[in-house]
């Protein structure tokens, strides 16, 4: 796995919907229906992750929000790896 540069970087952008580059990560906001939908949907996204072995880092607030961030912590950066997870998390909202 090695890092993506800033080219590759802006066609993956380009390939999954609505992420937000946010320094060395990508990010997006999740609006659900209510704090139970929001709890399943982070419950799905982690059993995706564990399919991909890639793990985001999550955050449920005002209680029907979730917001995912993922990068490649052990390379300080953004991989594939992290735009497959956001492809495979679109998928599930």
């Amino acid at each position: 796995m090695k890092l993506l540069s800033k080219d590759d970087i802006n066609k993956f952008l380009g390939l999954i919907n609505h992420w937000d580059l946010n320094g060395n990560m990508i990010e997006k906001e999740f609006i659900l229906q209510n704090f139970v939908e929001a709890l399943s949907f982070m419950l799905k996204c982690g059993i995706e992750a564990e399919k991909l072995d890639h793990h985001p880092d999550m955050l449920l607030f005002g209680w029907n929000k979730v917001r995912v961030t993922i990068s490649t912590h052990s390379l300080g950066g953004l991989t594939e790896a992290d735009f497959n997870l956001a492809l495979q998390i679109d998928k599930i909202n």
